[in-house]
Order: structure tokens, then C-alpha cells, then sequence
């Protein structure tokens, strides 16, 4: 079979999802040499591949998708590799009648392990997932880390306090669910014992919460949420001494700095999603191993048992032991 010069690679969504498939566009870019390597995403995901060097064009979702088919159509791509696998990317290959490779999700067997709890879903990472994918074109993992790359040099001196500018513990403390993020109670008191000073890190749906960690532990904490764009949180993690940060985007972006990760779970468990902390030299995944977990597979407004124990059990020592190690 000869190699295809021109290949699309789709990925809607989510974040965390999106960034775990660098490692494929890169082997692609790298491996096939002469290839054009195309991207499509949502729009709000963009910023993912924006800068990329292993990117040749990246494609956004549209409204209608017979005005995407019709985008994917007109740049005649020799093959597709499906790495959504939903009922949209479907449709889009039957139209298209482009040869194409798909990611194998598994939905049957994580649906299984969540209502029997057993962990049914081998826990292979996401990216050697994807990569199977596009293995039948010769692709095979590098072994490299994710990739991210940030768009703008900018100064900690204009983004931190002074107090915070020699060194910090970047403490990602939102996720787009209740039941991934810490009280706030238990953010606090691993703050406290950090023994460095500690940059909080998310959107402004955590910016109460920010300044509530920040007013009860003082000096120490300066509480960034919702206060710079998420090029500059990405920047700020690249910075960071050590990481500590629930299951969300942006503790996934930190993978791509090879930065200490511990990495805390509550209802979720990254073993189902195949999304642990991927090829950097130190990382903690942080969890409590109770009856009632996994209770989502993605995450809850609340948890369904009222006790929430997933994350009020969780070993603070260890958190704190793993970050201080760092220095």
C-alpha cells in the first residue's frame, strides 16, 4: 500500500481529548515524509493546535455538517483517521467515501465497568489508542510526551506577585464537575503544608472559590482564576515548580512541559478513560479505592451518595510529600 500524501484527522471534542491526540499528528508528520497533515475540531478547541508545527492546516467544525463534508470533499484528503468515532464522524465518512481508520472506543465494555465497577476496559492510555488508529499506515509511538505550544513569551513578573516568582506549586483546582473537583476545605489544608508558595490555576466559574483558598491561607496562595486567559494559565503551568490538579484540560496540557504532576481523582477514575499523567518522569494519580467509584464516567453536579468520601478521603500526604520532593 503507498503512502497517503494528504490525511485528515478529526477530533471534536473535548479538551482533554483533543490534546492527547498530538502524539498522532506528530508520528504522522514525522513518519510519512512528504505528508500534508490536516486537523478538524471545534472551534473552541482550536487554540490546541494553533502554532503546531506538525500541522499543515487545521479545519473547524462548522454549524452544518453538509457545509463541513463539503470543506472535507474539496481538499480531495486520501484517507481519514477517525479519531471520535460518533455518529457525525460516520456520516462524514459514508458521504465522503474517503478511505478511513478509526479509533475503537470501546463504549460497550466502559459502560459495563461503570455500572459493574470492575475494571473490564484494559487500562491502556488514550494516546496508544489513537495510535492504533494509524498503525495500518506504519505509524508507531515515539514515545514523546504530548505536545503544546504556546503562542507568546510572557513575563511571571507581570502575571505573579513577587513573592511568587522564584518558584511555585501550580494548583489546578477546577474541572467542568463537582464531583472532580476538591472541597475546598481539603485544597486548603494541602496548601498549608506545601512548602512552596502556590499559584491557583482555572476559570472564572472557580474564582470565588480562588479567593476563598487565597483569604483563609494568606500570602502564600495567590489565586489566579479567571484572572488570565488560558494562554497565560498554560504559561504559568510551563513555569511551575510541580503541579497538583484535577481531571481537566489543563492538568492534561501540563503533561506537555514535563512538569511533577500529582494528579487527583474523585468520581472518576483514569483508568476507564485511559487518560493517566502520559510519558513524563514523575507524576502521582491520586484516588480513593471505595465501593461506590467510579460513579460517572465524566463526572456529576454532585455526588449521587451525599457522603462524597471519593475526595474527602483522599491521602493529603501524599499530595504534599510527592510536591515537596520537588524543590
Amino acid at each position: 500500500m503507498h503512502s497517503p500524501k494528504k490525511i485528515l484527522v478529526i477530533r471534536f471534542s473535548s479538551l482533554g481529548d483533543v490534546i492527547y491526540t498530538t502524539p498522532v499528528v506528530r508520528c504522522l508528520k514525522q513518519q510519512l515524509p512528504g505528508a500534508t497533515i490536516h486537523f478538524i475540531t471545534k472551534p473552541q478547541f482550536k487554540y490546541i493546535y494553533e502554532g503546531n508545527p506538525y500541522l499543515d492546516k487545521l479545519l473547524l467544525l462548522k454549524k452544518s455538517l453538509n457545509e463541513t463534508i463539503a470543506e472535507i470533499k474539496s481538499e480531495k484528503y486520501d484517507c481519514i483517521i477517525d479519531l471520535h468515532s460518533n455518529l457525525r464522524t460516520r456520516i462524514i465518512k459514508l458521504r465522503t467515501g474517503i478511505r478511513s481508520y478509526t479509533y475503537n472506543k470501546q463504549t460497550i465494555r466502559k459502560w459495563l465497568s461503570l455500572k459493574l465497577r470492575k475494571q473490564l476496559v484494559p487500562p491502556v492510555h488514550l494516546v496508544d489508542r489513537y495510535l492504533k488508529a494509524a498503525a495500518p499506515l506504519g505509524i508507531v509511538n515515539d514515545n514523546k510526551p504530548i505536545d503544546y505550544f504556546i503562542r507568546k513569551e510572557y513575563q511571571l513578573s507581570h502575571l505573579l506577585p513577587v513573592s511568587h516568582q522564584q518558584g511555585y506549586i501550580g494548583f489546578i483546582i477546577g474541572a467542568a464537575h463537582f464531583t472532580k473537583r476538591m472541597p475546598n476545605e481539603k485544597i486548603i489544608s494541602v496548601c498549608r503544608q506545601l512548602n512552596l508558595p502556590v499559584v491557583l490555576l482555572g476559570g472564572a466559574d472557580v474564582q470565588q472559590n480562588g479567593a476563598f483558598v487565597a483569604a483563609e491561607t494568606g500570602d502564600k496562595v495567590y489565586n489566579a482564576c479567571g484572572a488570565t486567559s488560558l494562554d497565560e494559565s498554560v504559561f504559568l503551568v510551563s513555569k511551575a515548580t510541580a503541579i497538583i490538579g484535577f481531571d481537566t484540560g489543563l492538568t492534561h496540557i501540563a503533561e506537555a512541559f514535563n512538569k511533577p504532576i500529582a494528579s487527583i481523582w474523585g468520581s472518576t477514575v483514569p483508568e476507564l478513560l485511559g487518560v493517566q499523567p502520559y510519558k513524563i518522569d514523575q507524576s502521582l494519580t491520586a484516588g480513593v479505592n471505595i465501593s461506590c467509584r467510579p460513579c460517572s464516567k465524566y463526572g456529576l453536579p454532585k455526588g449521587p451518595k451525599g457522603h462524597f468520601k471519593c475526595m474527602y478521603q483522599i491521602n493529603e500526604g501524599e499530595i504534599i510529600s510527592f510536591c515537596n520532593q520537588q524543590m
